[in-house]
């Protein structure tokens, strides 16, 4: 059986890490590119090499040429400028709009029907961007927000409740950024609501702070972004997308009506199985969320409405 090939679109630290994870698998082929000249290479080579210990038989390849994507299954876009203490994601938007389109027309000259994971800064915009360059039905482009923000949201309850993390389930839904919507109605602890667990102000600040987690640790770094989470979260929908595991994952998808929303990509809860985005998944919002939720929409509009 032909195994999997995987693209990384950029091999800075969140690309890195992600093909250092899909390597550890041992079941996919990698390819890394990058403009960098030696760079996609030198880390390709790096990560062979540490395959003969962890005996790993994944093959992984490194290029500044788009060539080497060639009949991709999945391609992974991380590409792009990282935010700097003071950027705001919407800060990025025009520069890394022509790396991704750059980067998803080299990809699309060498692969037939991937399905493209947007990675890039301001996310839900560069989806649109992605779409629009790949041509590709909308289902298979996907973005990755959802999965990153609930897991901050799942870290920053656990903390502050003094439990496992395997016990909380939680849900951010909306644009990857400042309007993101938190759900503490859906959002659980052993299947108790974390509304009965913590007073509201409480709750608010875990809000508060999920909605700020990368900015938090942009302005520790100094120099870039988060990248270890951003990976683990990749690595999910990579896996639910090759075992067709039709897994229930927020990520950023195309709506057609869903949620009173039209025509915007924004971060839902979605079916997620071998053909891409299978479906998505309509939850029973209060008015009060579901309001946050078109804010959140609208914010993602008006960036679109900017590269159009």
């Amino acid at each position: 059986m032909k195994r999997k090939k995987i693209s990384v679109i950029g091999a800075g630290n969140v690309g890195a890490t992600t093909a250092l994870r899909l390597a550890g698998m041992g079941s996919f082929d990698v390819a890394m590119v990058d403009v960098i000249e030696g760079m996609p290479q030198g880390r390709a080579l790096d990560l062979l090499q540490a395959g003969a210990v962890t005996l790993s038989d994944s093959f992984i390849q490194g290029s500044n040429t788009y060539d080497v994507t060639a009949d991709s299954d999945i391609v992974v876009i991380p590409a792009g400028l990282p935010r700097l203490p003071g950027m705001t994601r919407d800060d990025l938007l025009a520069k890394n709009a022509a790396i991704m389109a750059e980067a998803v027309t080299g990809v699309m000259e060498h692969s037939r029907d991937p399905i493209l994971i947007v990675v890039a800064n301001p996310l839900d915009a560069m989806c649109h961007v992605a779409a629009r360059t790949s041509g590709l039905p909308l289902p298979r482009v996907i973005g990755m927000a959802g999965i990153l923000d609930s897991a901050r949201f799942r870290t920053f309850i656990a903390l502050e409740l003094g439990v496992s993390v395997r016990n909380v389930d939680a849900l951010v839904l909306g644009g990857h950024g400042d309007t993101m919507v938190p759900l503490p109605r859906l959002s659980t602890v052993a299947g108790v609501p974390i509304t009965e667990l913590l007073p509201a102000d409480r709750i608010e600040a875990l809000v508060e702070r999920t909605r700020n987690g990368g900015t938090e640790i942009v302005s520790l770094m100094k120099t870039g972004g988060a990248y270890y989470a951003p990976s683990a979260a990749i690595v999910e929908m990579i896996r639910a997308i090759v075992q067709d595991e039709r897994n229930i994952l927020p990520c950023s998808a195309y709506l057609k009506g869903q949620y009173g929303i039209e025509d915007v990509y924004v971060g839902v809860p979605v079916v997620l199985g071998g053909a891409g985005i299978e479906r998505v998944v309509e939850l029973d919002l209060t008015p009060e969320e579901l309001e946050a939720l078109h804010r959140s929409a609208a914010a993602v509009r008006t960036l679109r409405d900017k590269l159009s």
